[in-house]
């Protein structure tokens, strides 16, 4: 017998539940509603500025035209008397007349275009006002939507249950749901430690490879005394040369972790075989940690005279076991051997993540130094900037020093001096492993409009959480 999931008292608690959270949401809505402006009456633009008496203020304001003309006799030198008593009023009134007229004038175009802002602004006003009351009516509808939206869905959901089969069904599915998730936790548990067993049988194959080449060493070296190229395992040693050396014993652990979660062989030559074209025609390319050479066997292969240097022990030896040309030591220690402008291109995958910032800047110093004039530099790193690969290959790997912003890495190779500096994204996310966007088959205008501003957002979470894994900085020499 199968028992019910829900109790009757649980049904009454969750109708409880929807009649309160009902009510809330009303009231909610209710106060948005009333909260709503409405548009009131705007302000008429003021008149424009009365300039019709402008013209006849120019015209009569001047009182010169009164002054009489001179003439002989009694009648002459009458109004000459009677001119020079009044002439000083009409002095004052000539002084008076030019202020005013002039001032007038003046204020013309001030009082044109002081008539000419209120009347934008007065518009502008009203514009925004209808505006903000378009907003706010949206804003209601939208809120009025939700309720209808989500109870559509439940409306769904129950008419597919039979009324009287609804509880009985509910309480099977839920039986077999724990059923289920019991045996899905069950096979998790076993893949695990079918997983764990597999990677344990990868790192004791490693062991014994190492042991053979380890013995294999031992019966060819010189006797002792003699000083030997063993090489150092140490990644700390790499970010830092000063660092004691360790034994080697350990480092066949890297390369199973190399195989096991950064690739296998030919995976990793389909990737590096991108970067061939920036070595074409050239000589004496360098591989900064070369690994198990597979970009220095895919440069042999285009008859590009290549060496590798790694400090791994194991990886080392791989190489040297396939008649590759590779030297167990750092790379700084082994560029201060080179002449200056001696190399033909340089190139480092997933290195510059081992490194300490000073010994990284010593690096590329030492770098545009022994590269030859418009020979490239190629520097590939996680793409800390993508979320997914921070949080998955750079967190990983317990060698990794210090993440390199894309930005970061140009800029420290532009400031050290070369030149023509990009960057590439590689290892891009399958799409059906990225956030989905929602189909859009409704023809409700404000559902649309959800809907579009919903798959906005996936994308711009999609651009942060999934962007391209890697990328390189390629750059030359001036």
């Amino acid at each position: 017998m199968f028992k019910l999931s829900l109790s009757p008292e649980d049904l009454t608690r969750l109708h409880d539940e929807r009649e309160d959270a009902d009510r809330v949401y009303n009231e909610a809505l209710t106060a948005l509603d009333n909260a709503i402006q409405h548009l009131r009456d705007m302000p008429d633009a003021p008149p424009h500025y009365d300039e019709h008496q402008v013209t006849p203020l120019n015209k009569c304001w001047d009182l010169s035209e009164l002054t009489p003309a001179e003439t002989n006799g009694w009648r002459g030198r009458i109004r000459a008397f009677v001119w020079r008593t009044v002439a000083p009023v009409f002095d004052r009134q000539q002084m008076f007349n030019s202020a005013l007229v002039d001032h007038i004038n003046r204020n013309i175009e001030m009082n044109r275009e002081v008539t000419k802002a209120v009347a934008s602004a007065t518009a502008m006003m009203r514009e925004e006002l209808e505006r903000l009351v378009t907003f706010q009516h949206k804003l209601l509808q939208f809120a009025q939507q939700i309720t209808a939206y989500v109870d559509t869905k439940d409306r769904e959901v129950g008419g597919t249950l039979a009324v009287g089969l609804a509880g009985g069904l509910s309480g099977l599915s839920d039986e077999l749901q724990k059923r289920w998730e019991s045996m899905v936790a069950r096979e998790q548990r076993y893949v695990a430690r079918v997983d764990e067993i597999r990677s344990t049988t990868a790192v004791w194959h490693e062991v014994t490879a190492s042991l053979k080449r380890e013995l294999e060493r031992l019966q060819t070296s010189p006797t002792p005394g003699t000083n030997v190229d063993s090489g150092t395992s140490d990644i700390a040693t790499f970010a830092n040369p000063s660092t004691p050396q360790t034994a080697t014993y350990d480092s066949y652990k890297y390369v199973a972790f190399e195989d096991k979660f950064r690739g296998s062989e030919s995976e990793i030559r389909a990737r590096v075989a991108g970067y061939l074209p920036y070595f074409e025609g050239t000589t004496d390319v360098l591989d900064v940690g070369c690994g198990r050479g597979e970009f220095l066997e895919l440069l042999q292969e285009h008859g590009v005279t290549a060496t590798g240097v790694d400090l791994d022990h194991d990886m080392v030896e791989v190489c040297r076991s396939r008649g590759l040309s590779v030297h167990a030591t750092d790379v700084l220690s082994h560029l201060a051997t080179l002449p200056d402008a001696s190399l033909g291109g340089l190139f480092a995958a997933q290195v510059v993540e081992h490194l300490e910032p000073a010994y990284l800047l010593k690096f590329i110093n030492m770098s545009l130094l022994k590269l030859r004039p418009r020979a490239k530099l190629v520097l590939e790193t996680i793409n800390v900037a993508s979320w997914s690969a921070f949080f998955q290959s750079y967190v990983r790997d317990i060698t990794h020093c210090r993440p390199l912003h894309p930005d970061t890495l140009k800029y420290l190779v532009t400031a050290s001096g070369f030149q023509q500096a990009e960057i590439i994204y590689l290892s891009s996310v399958p799409p059906e492993n990225k956030l989905q966007f929602a189909a859009d088959s409704s023809s409700d205008q404000e559902a649309s409009t959800v809907i579009s501003v919903l798959n906005h957002n996936v994308e711009m979470l999609n651009a942060l959480l999934f962007a391209d894994q890697d990328y390189a900085v390629v750059a030359q020499r001036g």
